[in-house]
C-alpha cells in the first residue's frame, strides 16, 4: 500500500475518535460535521482493509484491529506535528544552521558576544564560526563554503554581494612606555623612524595604500610583516616595535595592554563589510541572524572605539579622511 493514499486528516481524525469515544466530539473538536468524520474514518478504513472501530447506537469503541494499529498511528501523528513545529520555526528564523566566515579579531571577540546575544533570543540556531584571512572571506562566500563573511572592505565580483556595516580608522598601537605613548595627537611624519610591524597580507598591502596617500616625507614602511594581528600586538607590547591596525582591533589589543594613538592628516578609514552570496537565496536563519549582525557591530565598533585606552572621538571633517579598502 502507498503511503501517499492515506492522509494526515484521516489519521488525525482517527485518533481523535479513539480518545473522545464519539464522532460528534471528534466534528467539535476538529471542526468538522459529524457526517465529515464519518466519511474521513471509512475512507480510512477501506484503505487500510479493515475495521477501525465497532459501532452501536449508544457508543463507539476501537476494534481489535483499531487498538494494534493505534500506537502506530499516534506515533506518526506525533512525528507530523513535530515537522510542522520545525518548520515554523525555520519559515520564522527561530531555527536552522548560520555558517560564518570572519578573520581573527571579529572572530574571536565580536562575533562571539553577538552570537550569545542573538541566541538568547532564538537558541534553535545553531551559528558556526570559521576564522578565515581577510583575502579568503569573498572566495568562501562564493563557493559556498559560508553563508556570511565579516571582515574588511574587498572588491566582490558578480556572485557576492557587499554591504558596508561600519568604518573604523586606522591607528597606531604602543606600549606605554613607548615614546610616543604620551603624544596626543600623532601625524605620519612622526612615525617616519619609528619601528613598525605590520600583520599579514592585508595590513601589508594597507599600510602601502596609506604610503601613497600621504606626501614624500611623511611615509612610512614597516619594518616587519608577521601573518597574524595578535603577533603583532604581542610585538608591540613588548616594545620592539609599534604597529597599525583599525581601532576595532583595541578589543584584542586592550589586553596587551597597548594604548591606541590616533595619527591625523589625514586619517585613514577602514570599511567593514558584510558579505553574501548574490546568486543563491539565503534560508530564514541566515537572512535574521544577517539583519541583526549589521546594527549590532556598528554598535559594537562604537563601543570598541570609546573603551580603548587614550581614545578620542573621530573628527567629523570628511575632508581630512581617506578610506582604505
Amino acid at each position: 500500500m502507498s503511503l501517499t493514499r492515506f492522509t494526515l486528516r484521516q489519521i488525525e481524525t482517527f485518533v481523535c475518535v479513539a480518545e473522545l469515544q464519539s464522532f460528534g466530539g471528534a466534528a467539535q473538536r476538529l471542526g468538522l460535521t459529524p457526517q465529515a468524520v464519518s466519511q474521513l474514518v471509512a475512507e480510512f478504513e477501506g484503505l487500510l482493509g479493515f475495521r477501525l472501530f465497532d459501532r452501536t447506537t449508544r457508543r463507539v469503541t476501537l476494534s481489535s484491529a483499531g487498538r494494534d494499529f493505534l500506537a502506530s498511528a499516534e506515533t506518526l501523528l506525533r512525528y507530523a506535528r513535530a515537522a510542522e513545529s520545525a518548520a515554523d520555526d525555520v519559515r520564522n528564523r527561530a531555527a536552522g544552521v548560520v555558517r560564518i566566515g570572519a578573520p581573527l579579531v571579529l572572530a574571536s571577540t565580536a562575533l562571539p558576544a553577538a552570537i550569545r546575544q542573538y541566541q538568547a533570543k532564538r537558541p534553535k540556531v545553531v551559528i558556526r564560526v570559521r576564522d578565515l584571512a581577510v583575502d579568503a572571506l569573498v572566495d568562501a562566500v562564493e563557493a559556498g563554503d559560508v553563508d556570511l563573511a565579516v571582515g574588511p572592505d574587498r572588491r566582490v565580483g558578480d556572485s557576492v554581494c557587499r554591504e558596508v556595516l561600519f568604518h573604523s580608522q586606522w591607528v597606531l598601537w604602543c606600549a606605554r612606555t613607548h615614546p610616543l605613548a604620551r603624544r596626543r595627537v600623532l601625524r605620519w611624519s612622526d612615525l617616519r623612524n619609528i619601528p613598525l610591524v605590520a600583520a599579514g597580507r592585508d595590513h601589508e598591502h594597507s599600510v602601502a595604500q596609506m604610503r601613497l596617500s600621504t606626501p614624500e616625507g611623511e611615509r612610512v614602511t614597516p619594518v616587519d610583516v608577521v601573518d597574524n594581528i595578535s603577533t603583532a600586538l604581542g610585538i608591540a607590547a613588548h616594545g620592539l616595535a609599534a604597529t597599525l591596525a583599525p581601532a576595532y582591533v583595541g578589543a584584542l589589543a586592550t589586553s596587551f595592554d597597548l594604548v591606541m594613538k590616533r595619527v591625523e592628516d589625514p586619517e585613514t578609514m577602514r570599511s567593514v563589510c558584510l558579505y553574501q552570496s548574490a546568486t543563491r537565496p539565503l534560508s530564514p536563519a541566515v537572512s535574521g541572524f544577517a539583519e541583526f549582525l549589521g546594527p549590532w557591530l556598528n554598535a559594537w565598533s562604537t563601543e570598541a572605539w570609546h573603551a580603548s585606552p587614550t581614545a578620542s572621538k573621530p573628527r567629523t571633517n570628511e575632508q581630512a579622511r581617506i578610506r582604505v579598502n
